[in-house]
């Protein structure tokens, strides 16, 4: 045993801890910000260590909801700098102020981090807190006399960012995986599949694994649903109790229409001494972790989360300790998974008799945003005083089973212990990653699934696929309507079966083969039509042009005009009596002014084909010329366009920019794999970078465009150009396009040339080969047939 005396003074330790709560429908509702909520609970934190707020030198929040993404909402507005916000309510002034990245490892993380912060003296009285008030946003949103929860409280703030990078993804919106239920929803049907059991056997262990969380939640004053129930009624869809994602039930997520605010106080033993803290409320953190998992499709094995499992045997080790000694847990619950995934990788059996929450869980005590762990930390700092030198051991999850922190805690006296969480971060990051295809085609098999069920929208298939050519996993989603593939969903154990994937442009889709594929979405044919909407087409022989017909705005492209060109653009790499294509924009202002940004602020769905950008910067089969004709502005989305294209015709009042960085926006349709690649990589890093635009001039004496007209002729210009190629056998152009597109990715010159290709072959069978050269021996023009 370490006697007290013995400790560095410099050895952090919890003094205080509070929570508060208020439900919608009790007597005294207040209707709490989270300002307000975390305040009282801040305070009851000072009150039980019994210091002064002016004391206090650093504050550390933990984000709501409201404040976790960059889209999120506040309808009853929100603070500019919560932590302070907090700070000034309760009368405290800290130096430092600190708003944590989103996820529920934020609370443990704290502690681990700002102990780790005062044991090198860096601090000595820490503040953290954290707190939700979604229940009364949601209630209140709509009425007249709402709150305004607005504050600009100003001052110095380390915003640490949200923490969302690779978790929120457009693959992932693609596939509508953006909600945590239908994610662990995978998680969960793995493992389901791994351990060869029922829908029926797996539904009653979940059952049996939170009806305990109820019974303590049942007798928690904080909890936001203080309900006992049994495994049936947790598991049995009602209409209260409705799925959510298959196999959830709402009774078996995280809820999260609370009122909640939890805090900690973290004090040197020093600066606990001044303030005159009472020995018997010390809480020593004995062991600590802080570990991240591979990104979701990343993972060897959907099953589980073995960095979570390494946190916990890490903490473990760190405080010297087995798990047998640990007298009190406190596992994050926000969906049966995340607690199975511990009890798997421990042999902690899930009945243990230690119980694994000391709080009730997120489904009923409340899943409070990303602060509840901080309400397991305060619990557990009351269940370790209430038995003196026993252990309680709180792991707490962020992410998609991603972040995993975790703490142990005891009134027992413990020098500051320094845990090796980087060594095992760089073997976990060393995994190699699972390969995954984006664009899937072809049969695969399903790895794992959900079925997302929203109340006014038709059930979501989810699926996690292998690809049975190279194994591969990608993300896809049944296609709307179909009940064949989401009775496949629904049957006993889909994993394992054999589906059809097939890629579009706003995403993979599966179904049971690829007749049905093909009776879902019947294949367009690659024919020219005369009634497009925003584009305009006109067949001249050889030549097609192609003209955007948004001059109300400037061309810019919406998905709707995209897709049109998409199909414009099938039709003439399809039809073999089209040799050469020109693309220009309606009127004398622009080429095309890109993305159409109005469109996109509206909130309206934006896809794009397969084929990208315009019908044309992500297609693969360009092996007949397609010629640009700008006339005016080819700003970002038109920049774009144009440097897709094999050839450009600019008019002098021509302007070229990639423009995106000035709205917030990459210029991620090869903008910036192409401009590096045509010009030289300074002019081109200035003009990605800053925006600026470059006049036709400029652009020729680069090598951005092949040819400058006089203004107003650039349509002429792109037809004498085309006229030229003309002139040029097209199986020669076809064949001398293909090899090229063959041979770009390989470095080497001499590896190039010796590139073998079946265009070669073509060619020479080819009757223009035997035509050109009989041209030639008699001096005349060849009659070109492409074949």
């Amino acid at each position: 045993m370490v006697n007290l005396d013995d400790l560095d003074p410099a050895t952090p330790v919890l003094v205080g801890a509070g929570q508060y709560a208020e439900r919608l429908d009790e007597p005294g509702y207040a209707r709490m910000s989270p300002v307000d909520l975390a305040a009282a609970a801040a305070r009851r934190a000072l009150e039980d260590a019994g210091i002064d707020p002016t004391v206090i030198d650093t504050v550390a929040g933990v984000r709501q909801f409201e404040i976790s993404a960059p889209d999120a909402r506040a309808p009853l507005g929100r603070s500019d700098n919560y932590p302070r916000a907090v700070a000034r309510r309760i009368g405290a002034d800290p130096r430092r102020a600190v708003l944590e990245v989103s996820g529920g490892q934020g609370p443990q993380h704290l502690v681990n981090e700002f102990s780790a912060v005062v044991a090198s003296g860096g601090a000595e009285v820490v503040l953290l807190l954290g707190s939700e008030a979604i229940s009364t946003a949601r209630a209140l949103a709509l009425t007249e006399d709402r709150p305004d929860f607005t504050e600009h409280v100003g001052g110095d703030l380390e915003d640490r960012g949200y923490g969302l990078q690779g978790l929120v993804t457009r693959y992932f919106q693609q596939h509508q995986l953006t909600g945590a239920p239908r994610q662990y929803a995978l998680f969960e049907n793995a493992r389901r599949a791994r351990l060869k059991l029922s829908r029926t056997a797996y539904a009653r262990a979940m059952g049996r694994l939170f009806e305990p969380f109820t019974r303590v939640a049942a007798t928690n004053r904080f909890a936001a649903a203080p309900v006992e129930r049994n495994p049936a009624e947790l598991v049995t869809p009602t209409v209260r109790n409705r799925i959510i994602a298959d196999p959830y039930t709402r009774f078996l997520i995280a809820r999260d229409q609370v009122n909640q605010g939890a805090a900690v106080l973290l004090t040197s033993v020093a600066a606990a001494r001044r303030l005159d803290v009472p020995e018997q409320k010390w809480v020593f953190l004995h062991g600590h972790a802080d570990l991240r998992e591979r990104d979701l499709l990343d993972r060897a094995d959907l099953t589980t989360s073995p960095a979570a499992v390494m946190a916990v045997q890490h903490a473990l080790d760190v405080a010297g300790l087995t798990l047998e000694q640990i007298s009190t847990f406190d596992l994050y619950s926000c969906f049966p998974i995340a607690v199975f995934n511990i009890c798997d990788g421990l042999g902690l059996s899930p009945d243990d008799p230690r119980g694994l929450t000391l709080t009730g869980g997120l489904p009923f005590f409340g899943g409070a945003g990303n602060n509840y762990s901080m309400h397991a930390i305060a619990e557990t700092v009351r269940a370790m005083r209430a038995s003196p030198g026993t252990y309680g051991l709180v792991g707490a999850n962020g992410g998609a089973l991603s972040k995993y922190s975790v703490g142990i805690y005891s009134t027992a006296p413990t020098p500051w212990r320094l845990d090796d969480s980087g060594r095992l971060q760089a073997e976990i990051d060393a995994w190699d990653p699972a390969p995954v295809a984006y664009h899937a085609d072809g049969w695969a098999t399903i790895e794992t699934f959900t079925v997302g069920h929203d109340r006014a929208d038709a059930p979501v298939g989810i699926v996690v696929g292998r690809l049975e050519r190279d194994g591969r996993r990608f993300l896809a989603t049944a296609v709307a309507g179909d009940e064949e593939m989401l009775a496949l969903l629904g049957d006993e154990q889909p994993i394992g079966e054999r589906i059809f994937a097939r890629a579009f442009g706003n995403g993979n889709r599966v179904a049971t083969s690829p007749a049905a594929m093909d009776r879902l979405v019947p294949r367009r044919a690659p024919v020219l039509r005369d009634d497009f909407e925003h584009v305009l087409v006109h067949r001249d022989g050889h030549v097609l042009e192609i003209t955007i017909n948004r001059p109300q705005v400037r061309n810019a492209l919406h998905p709707p005009a995209s897709r049109e060109l998409d199909e414009v653009f099938d039709a003439y790499f399809a039809d073999a009596d089209l040799w050469v294509a020109i693309l220009t924009g309606a009127g004398d202002q622009a080429f095309s002014a890109g993305n159409d940004l109005v469109w996109s602020a509206r909130g309206e769905a934006v896809s794009l084909p397969r084929s990208g950008f315009a019908g044309l910067t992500s297609r693969r089969d360009m092996t007949k010329p397609v010629i640009a004709a700008v006339n005016g502005y080819a700003m970002g989305g038109g920049c774009e366009i144009a440097l897709a294209c094999h050839l450009v015709v600019a008019d002098e009042t021509a302007t070229f920019a990639l423009s995106e960085a000035r709205v917030g926006l990459i210029a991620g349709a090869g903008g910036l794999v192409r401009l590096p690649r045509t010009i030289p990589i300074k002019i081109a890093t200035e003009m990605i970078t800053t925006g600026r635009r470059m006049p036709a001039a400029e652009a020729l004496s680069h090598g951005l465009v092949n040819r400058v007209v006089p203004a107003g002729t650039a349509l002429q210009g792109a037809r004498t150009l085309a006229a030229d190629i003309l002139a040029s056998s097209p199986t020669s152009v076809h064949a001398s396009l293909q090899v090229m597109n063959e041979t770009a990715g390989i470095a080497d010159p001499h590896d190039a040339v010796q590139h073998v290709s079946r265009a070669r072959d073509a060619v020479l069978l080819s009757d223009d080969m035997r035509e050109g050269l009989a041209a030639f021996a008699q001096k005349r023009s060849p009659r070109w047939r492409n074949r």
